[in-house]
């Protein structure tokens, strides 16, 4: 496997992990909380969902450069997001990096575009 492979394999590899999280915290947010921290525990794991399911998709065997910035910046983002709304609820710490999160997330998918309009 070439470096440049592996990279992508490996936010494939991160995506999947991330969706399959997800499918645990979304378990738990419809059984073991109620409230503010069960909406906010769902919307994390849908965003989790969604873009490890993205990532999963489209990293494997992805070669471009700028493309692969994107995807990392999905991924980084997705956690800050995700992982800044789980802290709030269930460590009753900071969501201060929600909004990064998102704004990774957004870039992420701007990059993705750049760069498949390269192609």
């Amino acid at each position: 496997m070439r470096r440049s492979e592996g990279g992508a394999a490996a936010l494939a590899a991160c995506g999947a992990l991330l969706a399959g999280m997800a499918v645990a915290l979304a378990a738990y947010a419809g059984h073991g909380v109620d409230g503010d921290a069960r909406a906010a525990l769902q919307t994390a794991a849908v965003y989790a969902f969604g873009h490890g399911l993205a990532l999963a998709a489209l990293a494997r065997g992805e070669r471009d450069g700028l493309a692969k910035l994107g995807l990392f910046a999905l991924l980084l983002g997705t956690l800050l997001f995700a992982g800044a709304l789980v802290s709030r609820h269930l460590l009753d710490g900071p969501s201060m990096f929600a909004p990064w999160g998102g704004g990774l997330t957004m870039l992420g998918w701007l990059l993705y575009a750049l760069a498949a309009l390269r192609r």
